[in-house]
């Protein structure tokens, strides 16, 4: 007998066979009850938030696909902001879910999809103000760190060998630590034309992240960071002394450590060489218009070019499959990695940070690579297909790089499996998750992780935007 899924199409083509699974409560046994906290458990509130919850699961003709935009999209207000009042200024402290810390990558990234409605929330807006102030003071503090305290408690990785201070959870220099913040307050003021962030505060941290970047450009020696952590798994801490690998100074930017908090191989990590380019970009201009301050914009601009030359000699190369495309990671010398991470930045997830065009032509031979087995973290099993890292291991698949996939897609037969797969793999709980089992998703990794719910939220709304009829 035929299902309902057997006769639905979408722009010709039919969801049997692309994974998207629409199917009605009664078929699954599920009764699909909201798994948000009591409204009194909640630590935010936004009303926009939720009319654009309610109107957008009302567009959304499959239940359990509603259920799941429900949970995930509010769960990073639901659960992980801690919102206060500090010398008159909005101070928000975003940790990431089952890890009581705030990442600047994803704390900036959790926040991110709410930016849309703070022209109709005051109060929301004033949350994601408090995030931008908390960074700014968060990169005072120390630039290299990749995640904070709320205080100055000190934390499990004390004992690591690189400057560490009580007000850091963790010191994993990672490019897009300063690039993730940039992006939160240059679009924040775009969308709400307040520039109130840019005080004292943040324009001494846009100068400190200007600094950091030229000092990991290594052209005066190895710089001042280094990182050595006592551990058996290799990819947790850095060669040569905690410096990294040798690179040559070639004008690029180095990271010690990807977005995955995993160690770099050739430290010269391209994605986030690209995300550091945009950044300071939209630093030059927040300087020259809100600050006044030409000189700096200036040298935010020249620091941009330098980067952006040395990624067009350095980072691509012809591959024997795809043509010309980009590399994960390189040195300068000549040597490259072909490869990709499921976090972001990822070579997938360039347009979506809009450091490179979803139509350009190395975009696009880089993106058939990366989704195919010809880059070894790319996965195929009886639960789905994705992009997974060495940050959980082989055979893992991570439901954001599926996430991610639709959001850089303009392919609706894409979309829709990449729907039926995130749909079909979040194992009865309702939410996404790290990473799952290639063939198995009830084998996975985190039950709460705020980045990848909010993620997927973002992905629905995009779709209810541009692409309706999915729904």
């Amino acid at each position: 007998m035929l299902s309902r899924r057997d006769f639905i199409k979408i722009n010709g083509v039919t969801t049997a066979g692309l994974g998207l699974g629409l199917r009605p409560a009664w078929f699954t046994g599920m009764a699909f009850e909201s798994n948000r906290p009591p409204l009194a458990n909640r630590k935010f509130t936004s009303k926009a938030v939720e009319a654009a919850i309610q109107r957008i699961k009302a567009a959304i003709k499959d239940p359990e696909l509603a259920w799941l935009f429900e949970n995930c999209y509010p769960n990073t207000l639901d659960t992980t902001v801690n919102y206060s009042v500090k010398n008159g200024q909005p101070d928000t402290f975003v940790i990431t879910g089952d890890i009581n810390a705030m990442w600047m990558r994803d704390s900036s990234a959790q926040v991110w999809p709410y930016l849309p409605f703070i022209k109709d929330d005051a109060a929301l807006k004033d949350l994601i103000r408090g995030v931008i102030n908390r960074q700014s003071k968060c990169i005072l503090i120390d630039p290299y760190a990749n995640a904070f305290n709320e205080g100055p408690t000190g934390s499990e990785w004390d004992s690591d060998r690189t400057d560490m201070k009580p007000e850091l959870h963790e010191r994993k220099w990672e490019i897009d630590s300063l690039c993730y913040p940039v992006r939160l307050a240059y679009n924040y003021w775009k969308i709400s034309g307040d520039s109130s962030f840019f005080d004292e505060n943040w324009q001494k941290a846009g100068k400190v992240i200007v600094a950091t970047f030229k000092e990991q450009q290594r052209k005066n020696g190895q710089g001042p960071y280094h990182f050595q952590r006592r551990t058996e798994v290799a990819s947790d801490t850095a060669p040569n002394k905690g410096y990294g690998n040798p690179i040559k100074p070639v004008g690029l930017i180095c990271s010690i450590f990807r977005p995955s908090d995993d160690a770099t191989i050739y430290p010269f990590l391209i994605p986030s060489n690209y995300f550091a380019v945009t950044s300071l970009k939209q630093m030059a201009e927040m300087y020259r218009t809100i600050g006044k301050d030409t000189d700096t914009a200036t040298e935010c601009e020249a620091l941009a070019t330098e980067v952006e030359t040395a990624l067009q000699k350095y980072a691509t190369a012809q591959h024997p499959v795809y043509g010309k495309v980009l590399a994960y990671e390189v040195d300068g010398y000549g040597n490259q990695l072909f490869m990709d991470d499921a976090n972001v930045p990822s070579l997938l997830a360039m347009p979506y940070l809009g450091t490179l065009s979803e139509h350009d032509q190395i975009y696009q031979n880089t993106r058939k690579m990366v989704l195919s087995l010809d880059n070894p973290y790319f996965f195929k099993g009886k639960a789905a297909e994705g992009i997974g890292g060495p940050h959980v291991g082989m055979n893992y698949i991570w439901p954001m790089s599926i996430i991610m996939r639709a959001l850089t897609s303009t392919d609706k037969a894409e979309i829709v499996k990449c729907i039926g797969w995130l749909k079909n793999t979040h194992a009865n709980t309702g939410f996404m998750h790290e990473s799952f089992n290639k063939d198995d998703a009830s084998d996975f990794t985190r039950k709460w992780f705020a980045w990848a719910n909010t993620l997927f939220g973002e992905l629905i709304i995009k779709i209810h935007k541009y692409y309706p009829e999915i729904l």
